[in-house]
């Protein structure tokens, strides 16, 4: 199964407005998976980088994708 990696740039700065601390990270198990928010991850396994493509269905532009082994 593919882990799809993106970052939440509304949580970053809505950190930065607010002084918090929330997780940017968000990390999905397939494209329809239950998201989870890290504020670190690692990931083990072939990893692709893409952009230019349809936006993922949460409307991410660029992602990482993780054939994890």
């Amino acid at each position: 199964m593919i882990t799809y990696i993106t970052v939440c740039k509304n949580t970053i700065l809505s950190n930065l407005k607010r002084g918090a601390n929330n997780p940017a990270i968000r990390v999905s198990k397939g494209k329809h998976g239950k998201p989870s928010r890290h504020h670190k991850y690692e990931a083990t396994g072939t990893v692709r980088v893409i952009t230019g493509e349809k936006p993922l269905p949460w409307g991410a532009r660029v992602w990482l994708e993780v054939e994890e082994t």
